[in-house]
């Protein structure tokens, strides 16, 4: 069985080469990038299944590198940062960051959450290189001008397909399988995100957000918020 491959991008060798040590001990491959110029050379040599991605590096910083990366590809990245501001969170999650650990941070887990991460997007196709398919084969829901597909995890809108990652489709998905019900964060942080989940709750409002700027949501339904409550898929 092929190996799962984790490019890890850090400026500092002896924090990069631990947490090289810490994930071949559970049995994956890994590479070391110490600029941000080197991480996207390898990232294309490479073909990781995951990224750990530190912020501040000697030539690009992280966000750019994770900016990059979206431009081209949806493999998952998981920020490092000493940096713990609310605003450096969210400023990663919506450049297209899955988590965000600071530093410094325990090796356990470290490992839970490449795990964690890793489970929510195995199998799940590369949807730059898949063609549209709008057979209505598998699980999906339908609305007007809207098709959300979880079995081949294809977004169609309005005649197009959509480049949505993984967690926004499933996140979008679950919300449209269930019109006008309302969840709360902490609903739909445990529902996607499960419990080993260790993130904050802002993480939803981050994905929501991204959800609306791919949709026109001019056709008898939106996404909305209920003030003090959380979100529905609104089916009017």
């Amino acid at each position: 069985m092929e190996k799962q491959r984790i490019l890890i991008v850090d400026d500092d060798e002896h924090i990069a080469e631990l947490i090289s040590l810490y994930l071949v001990k559970e049995c994956y491959e890994t590479e070391i990038a110490y600029t941000g110029q080197d991480a996207l050379k390898l990232f294309k040599t490479f073909s990781p299944h995951l990224v750990l991605l530190d912020i501040m590096l000697p030539d690009i910083d992280g966000y750019e590198v994770c900016t990059e990366i979206r431009k081209t590809k949806q493999t998952p990245i998981i920020m490092l940062s000493a940096k713990g501001e609310i605003f450096d969170k969210v400023l990663g999650l919506k450049l297209g960051a899955d988590d965000y650990m600071i530093k410094p941070f325990d090796s356990n887990e470290l490992v839970a959450r490449v795990k964690a991460v890793l489970r929510r997007t195995v199998m799940i196709p590369d949807q730059s290189t898949m063609a549209i398919e709008t057979d209505h084969q598998g699980d999906y829901v339908e609305y007007d001008s809207l098709l959300v597909n979880i079995t081949n995890y294809t977004v169609i809108f309005e005649g197009r397909q959509l480049d949505m990652p993984p967690k926004e489709l499933e996140l979008l998905y679950f919300l449209a399988s269930k019109p006008n019900q309302v969840f709360t964060r902490e609903q739909l942080l445990d529902k996607l995100w499960g419990y080993e989940f260790m993130g904050d709750s802002r993480t939803v409002d981050v994905h929501i957000k991204r959800v609306r700027e791919k949709l026109n949501e001019s056709h008898g339904w939106s996404i909305s918020t209920v003030w003090g409550k959380g979100y529905k898929f609104e089916v009017r």
